[in-house]
């Protein structure tokens, strides 16, 4: 009724499950490059979205929108990646980090 634009900003952000082929994509375009920690985020709502994540270059993740949804989302992806671990005989997270880059990850001092 006003004609001026319902957000303050005049427009508005992705966020949630729709972004995360785009976030994914650019932790692992970033992970190919540089040696620097990363934090996957993005449409993170499960343990698989995690591992996507660290082995896309992430060296953390975090979790956002999908904590509306399922307060215990946190606890559960904790404990779903714990058992992939187990059944991947995984000791480590460090083993997850990058594994999906061509050449591992960029070697410090490598800027």
């Amino acid at each position: 009724e006003n004609r001026k634009p319902f957000l303050a900003n005049t427009f508005g952000g992705l966020s949630g499950p729709a972004i995360k082929p785009v976030a994914l994509r650019m932790v692992y375009q970033v992970a190919s490059e540089v040696p620097l920690p990363i934090m996957g985020m993005g449409g993170i709502t499960n343990t698989r979205d995690v591992i996507e994540f660290l082995m896309a270059g992430a060296t953390a993740v975090s979790i956002g929108t999908a904590n509306f949804v399922n307060p215990m989302v946190t606890r559960e992806v904790l404990a779903g990646l714990r058992e992939y671990m187990e059944q991947h005989h995984i000791t480590s997270v460090e083993e997850l980090i990058g594994a999906a880059l061509p050449h591992g990850l960029p070697k410090k001092g490598s800027l």
